[in-house]
């Protein structure tokens, strides 16, 4: 499996969107150089306000570009780093692969993948509605999580635009993604 980055994406604020770059750098076990959630342990508001103490396993987000054509089809524009991802990729099933999965992004940045995304009410103050397009019910009741995927940084290097991205699986069984 194979594809390529499409845009990269960091803040250093706490902000919900993330300006696109040239250019971002991962540091292996931190996450995104710079971004807000980088670090060996919880970064984000919520997670800090229970634990601060608990593993980073959401240093770098992942959303596929082939979600924004599905909102785009369902009249909302949304762009590359809008939904706060740090990595905008195209051609891989990000939501498809199993826990454990390595992202090779470019020639040395290597991810390892934790979870879904599990996304929250903000989105719908980014654009009223947008929850109910990222996690909503399948036709049996479970709940479907579209908002991207976390990751861990297991090598770090540059990630631009127009990068690689190729996959490498774990050994079987695997494990279906979760929430993280």
């Amino acid at each position: 499996m194979s594809g390529s980055v499409v845009a990269v994406s960091s803040n250093g604020e706490y902000s919900f969107t993330k300006p696109t770059r040239g250019e971002i750098r991962l540091l292996e076990g931190l996450g995104v150089e710079g971004d807000v959630h980088a670090g060996v342990t919880v970064k984000h508001r919520s997670r800090i306000a229970k634990d601060p103490t608990v593993p980073n396993l959401r240093q770098v987000h992942l959303i596929h570009a082939e979600l924004f054509e599905e909102l785009a089809a369902a009249g909302f524009a949304v762009a590359p780093g809008e939904l706060g991802e740090n990595v905008t990729t195209s051609g891989v099933d990000l939501l498809g692969l199993p826990v454990g999965a390595l992202l090779h992004l470019g020639a040395e940045a290597v991810v390892e993948v934790t979870g879904l995304r599990n996304p929250c009410a903000q989105i719908d103050d980014f654009r009223h509605g947008l929850l109910k397009q990222v996690v909503h019910r399948d036709e049996n009741g479970g709940l479907v999580r579209k908002a991207g995927i976390m990751g861990v940084v297991r090598a770090g290097g540059p990630v631009r635009p127009g990068d690689a991205v190729t996959v490498t699986l774990p050994d079987g069984p695997h494990r279906p993604l979760e929430r993280v």
